[in-house]
């Protein structure tokens, strides 16, 4: 039963222009540097023109598992779902189970007699695991009738695959997918983030590319997307835990303009987040949703608001990433760390 709350410091970073528009990132964290360090990324961004954000896919999944007497009854369901003639049949059963639930589509893998049934749905601006869920027992129940002896192993059969690093979320996409991008002027390279576009090329090759292959990363090909993807989620009263796949980032870094400028860019294939419901209805975290702009559903375009939150983790990120790799670059990270995540003062008499 419920308790109370745990108190966690919220800085602002910002202003984020992106897209046009400029944003204050609220970011809920323990880690003294890191609001700083994104706030830095972001004013690089803002004097070199914002950034640009755009979203690729959007789809929550499901995967229950099922199991038939043989492996050719478990391919014989695997056909049917698959068989575009029975997707409109198969759509009409699915988004009885809710006004905003939309199946996109259903993905199939076979072990043996086992069959994992990938479901995509469209889910407002709601994160949507329990919508998509709902949906996905509809069409189970609606199945028996052709195949009854199809055994519901379980609801989620670890092929959606939700809070944990999975290949097909970086392949296929969960949740929201997308790409965020700026052109950093080199004079704004050398001035705010105190290192060089050659350096940051270098290091991100050799760093976020080439180390992150050697280390055998999924999704990780980044320096510290995670960061920034947790203290956004806690802050708006998102899903902590989903941070394992919505932190799936690849960072890339090319010199432009004949070597002056630093093009950056994050792809984020699995961005889990949600306007409505959860612990989007507690008070401080409602708050800093409408300090973005996307406090609960949007009421002209179903699912506007939580797109434009998954765009602003993004570029959230992208500033991040800008300021940490430059402070690596630079050999600034120690000394920076040092400054500021070591308090001179005793933090549990001043809260109390």
């Amino acid at each position: 039963m419920p308790i109370g709350y745990v108190q966690i410091p919220v800085g602002i970073a910002g202003p984020l222009l992106l897209n046009g528009r400029e944003y204050s990132v609220p970011m809920a964290t323990t880690e003294g540097c890191l609001v700083a360090s994104t706030n830095r990324g972001c004013k690089a961004i803002h004097l070199s023109g914002g950034a640009t954000s755009v979203l690729l896919r959007d789809g929550m999944t499901r995967a229950p598992v099922v199991r038939f007497g043989t492996a050719k009854r478990a391919a014989d369901l695997k056909l049917y779902l698959e068989d575009p003639e029975n997707f409109e049949t198969l759509a009409c059963v699915f988004n009885r189970s809710s006004r905003f639930a939309r199946l996109q589509s259903i993905k199939c893998a076979i072990a043996g007699k086992n069959l994992y049934l990938r479901f995509s749905c469209f889910t407002g601006d709601a994160m949507g695991m329990n919508m998509v869920s709902k949906g996905v027992q509809n069409v189970l129940d609606f199945l028996q009738t052709d195949f009854p002896d199809m055994d519901v192993i379980g609801i989620s059969g670890n092929f959606c695959s939700d809070k944990k690093p999975a290949a097909v979320n970086w392949i296929e996409g969960r949740g929201k997918s997308v790409v965020c991008e700026a052109i950093i002027n080199g004079d704004v390279v050398g001035k705010v983030l105190k290192t060089s576009v050659e350096s940051l090329v270098e290091l991100n090759m050799l760093k976020n590319l080439t180390g992150s292959a050697m280390a055998g990363a999924l999704g990780g090909f980044n320096a510290h997307a995670s960061n920034i993807v947790t203290a956004v989620y806690i802050a708006t009263g998102q899903d902590p835990a989903q941070n394992v796949e919505s932190s799936h980032c690849i960072t890339m870094m090319e010199a432009v303009n004949g070597g002056k400028d630093l093009h950056v860019s994050v792809t984020m294939p699995s961005i889990e987040v949600g306007t409505v419901g959860g612990g989007t209805q507690l008070a401080s975290q409602s708050a800093c949703l409408n300090l973005l702009g996307v406090k609960g559903a949007s009421k002209e375009s179903p699912g506007a608001n939580s797109i434009l939150l998954a765009t602003i983790v993004a570029g959230a990120v992208l500033a991040g990433e800008l300021s940490l790799m430059s402070a690596l670059a630079a050999g600034q990270l120690v000394k920076s760390h040092m400054k500021y995540n070591r308090s001179s003062k005793d933090v549990s008499k001043v809260s109390s």
